[in-house]
């Protein structure tokens, strides 16, 4: 699982998390490290990133990228914006899998079942109240 996240402390977390749960985890600062992590060949069948970041890729970009590399390649969304994963007439664009920040373990644990099993699948986990 390749974990994209621009904030080191945020990241550091995430990945403790997500090795917690049993998962192998490569990560990246931002889009072109992410790209250079992909294009090493090392296996990956998530990509994990948040949707805004510093610089001239943000996740989207980052997504459409990787599949070029990586066709079928798993894709799971997180900000801390919910407007970030919503299109101008404010539905989940199709096809994303977006978990919102902050999440707890177990809505972490839970989204990364869905987004290694389910492809395609549209899934919006809000915050808690």
């Amino acid at each position: 699982m390749l974990v994209v996240e621009d904030d080191r402390l945020v990241r550091s977390y995430v990945l403790t998390q997500i090795e917690s749960l049993g998962y192998t985890t490569l990560s990246a600062n931002n889009g072109n490290e992410a790209l250079a992590v992909l294009d090493s060949g090392a296996p990956i069948d998530l990509l994990f990133t948040d949707v805004i970041m510093p610089g001239a890729m943000n996740g989207r970009d980052l997504a459409t990228e990787a599949r070029k590399r990586r066709p079928g390649l798993r894709v799971l969304f997180t900000s801390g914006y919910t407007d970030d994963a919503i299109d101008q007439d404010g539905k989940l664009e199709q096809g994303i899998l977006f978990l919102a920040k902050p999440y707890s373990r177990a809505e972490l644990a839970r989204m990364l079942r869905v987004a290694l099993r389910e492809e395609g699948a549209v899934i919006a986990q809000e915050p808690a109240a």
